[in-house]
């Protein structure tokens, strides 16, 4: 099947048990260290927004929301694909200042992913958002907060290992920074997954920077919605996957746009209808804080924490019954 990574004698280092309480361990662990290192502060979040509110992440434009009318309540209501702006809007409601900011649990439902080794339908996520000053919208501080990011994975992926002592493999905790158009230039030859791999596989943890925007040769490397990153200050947390071979996104992040970048990327993307909404005109006219903030997938860490081989040995989803069958065959126990 597509996209369906099966590595060659692979037999899971946890049982079924140890692995339920692994994730615990894992998310527990992360959970204090990441809270501490960017000082966010744990809230509440919505699973539901409603239609036509602008609040939803809309992602590369193109996926179909799961939405569903309600008894009692006029409109439509749709399940989130991500918080990226409701953590916006939440830190300017509760009134959070420069260097505190938010983390939150997020569950959503992504019909329109590919179900393979890596994605669901189902995506578990933290969320995070953190003020900003103007001066702090820079290339340098989005790097230091990558740095504490890291650390914090690192510091769980050791933390792990020592709980269950099955588990062998390490993070580098040394980040390699590269923009896309730094990547293309060294391999314009390679696709971008490719070149991905490629660098990846040299570093081991790499931030993949400036993506979303189009590169030299006409293409973008990858979507971005074009109204919550700055597509020049955002990136991607990649670590070197030994388990399935491959370059592994562990974080999508970055600051996010002001009034300036919001007007310009959303001409770029053809979306100007959206400063209708209460958020957008938040950002343009200067209400809404400025912010940093990103996902950290939750299934994605744990399974290469756990160093599983595919995302269903973490999460309980549902999966086309002929890849339940293929991983079965393969040593592969999807819950």
């Amino acid at each position: 099947m597509e996209g369906l990574i099966l590595p060659e004698g692979y037999k899971s280092a946890l049982s079924l048990r140890e692995t339920q309480k692994a994730i615990k361990v894992t998310k527990d662990t992360l959970q204090v260290s990441l809270a501490k290192a960017l000082n966010l502060d744990r809230i509440t979040a919505p699973l539901i927004v409603t239609q036509g509110s602008g609040i939803n992440d809309d992602l590369n434009g193109v996926e179909r929301k799961v939405s569903f009318d309600m008894l009692n309540i006029e409109g439509t209501a749709e399940v989130v694909q991500s918080l990226a702006k409701w953590k916006r809007m939440a830190l300017y409601r509760y009134g959070y200042e420069p260097g505190e900011g938010i983390y939150t649990d997020m569950s959503a439902i992504r019909r329109d992913d590919y179900c393979d080794t890596l994605h669901s339908i189902y995506v578990d996520q933290w969320d995070w958002e953190r003020v900003i000053t103007a001066e702090d919208r820079n290339v340098e501080f989005l790097k230091d907060i990558v740095r504490k990011i890291v650390g914090a994975l690192a510091d769980s992926k050791d933390a792990v290992n020592k709980a269950f002592p099955s588990l062998t493999r390490t993070m580098e905790r040394e980040v390699f920074f590269i923009t896309t158009q730094e990547l293309l230039d060294m391999y314009p030859t390679l696709s971008a997954k490719e070149r991905e791999n490629k660098i990846v596989e040299e570093k081991k943890t790499v931030f993949l920077m400036q993506i979303g925007d189009v590169l030299s040769n006409g293409e973008k490397h990858d979507g971005r919605a074009p109204d919550y990153d700055d597509w020049s200050l955002n990136g991607d947390i990649l670590v070197w996957n030994e388990v399935l071979g491959c370059a592994y996104e562990l974080s999508s992040m970055g600051i996010r746009v002001d009034s300036q970048a919001l007007l310009s990327q959303l001409k770029k993307a053809d979306a100007e209808d959206r400063l209708v909404y209460p958020f957008h005109k938040g950002i343009k006219d200067n209400t809404l804080p400025l912010t940093i903030g990103g996902g950290i997938g939750q299934s994605r860490t744990c399974m290469y924490m756990l160093e599983k081989a595919h995302i269903g040995e973490v999460q309980v989803s549902i999966w086309p019954e002929e890849m339940i069958k293929i991983c079965k065959e393969n040593g592969i126990e999807l819950l």
